[in-house]
């Protein structure tokens, strides 16, 4: 099976046997793997490029979800599927309630593995094109007046230009101008589309 996807896939378990016989499935499936001993070794050295993680819940030290933890607190956003033994799946359900994106049971199928792993890099990719697309966003409210930003908040709430001049106190020509730019700014096509965007940057505030 090979892969049709692209990222790196990183591999966090103390079992050094299975770490090493994971490197060999995934790159004989032509992925790129790097692994590691221990959570705090994944801390140490993770390079920030885009892929997927297998981890392992139960582990000295940090374990599994503490390390889902610590990585949700600095924003390393991987897909993680979650590898548990049998006593472990309480845990491995408690990392998917916490946005892991699945979990196998070992010993597991190396085809059910395969597709899972391609289905983490496909997450990957999106999550990185829509965090593209918020920097985009975000780069765009940036380069808004003060003014203009007001301006944009009031319109996204439905209120017309007469209605938004009296509230700021200029004239309606004035209003139709900034409303003008704003729309220019966001690279918006329609009040609609301006509503989203306004929606996402309020989401991600």
């Amino acid at each position: 099976m090979q892969a049709n996807t692209t990222g790196k896939i990183y591999i966090v378990d103390d079992d050094e046997d299975f770490r090493d016989s994971m490197q060999w499935l995934l790159e004989s499936a032509s992925h790129e793997v790097i692994t590691y001993p221990s959570a705090q070794a994944f801390l140490d050295h993770f390079d920030g490029e885009i892929g997927c993680m297998l981890l392992d819940v139960r582990m000295p030290e940090i374990n599994g979800l503490a390390l889902q933890q610590i990585m949700q607190d600095r924003g390393i956003q991987l897909p993680i599927i979650v590898l548990s033994g049998h006593g472990d799946i309480p845990m491995a359900v408690s990392a998917m309630k916490h946005g892991a994106l699945d979990f196998l049971e070992k010993p597991f199928d190396d085809e059910v593995l395969l597709q899972l792993v391609n289905k983490a890099l496909h997450h990957a990719e999106e999550m990185r094109q829509d965090l593209g697309e918020m920097n985009e966003l975000m780069e765009c409210h940036d380069s808004l007046s003060r003014r203009e930003k007001e301006v944009m908040n009031l319109v996204v709430t439905g209120k017309a230009n007469r209605e938004i001049a009296e509230e700021l106190g200029i004239s309606p020509k004035t209003v139709e101008v900034h409303r003008a730019r704003v729309m220019s700014k966001m690279r918006a096509g329609s009040l609609p589309e301006l509503v989203q965007q306004a929606a996402r940057l309020s989401a991600a505030s």
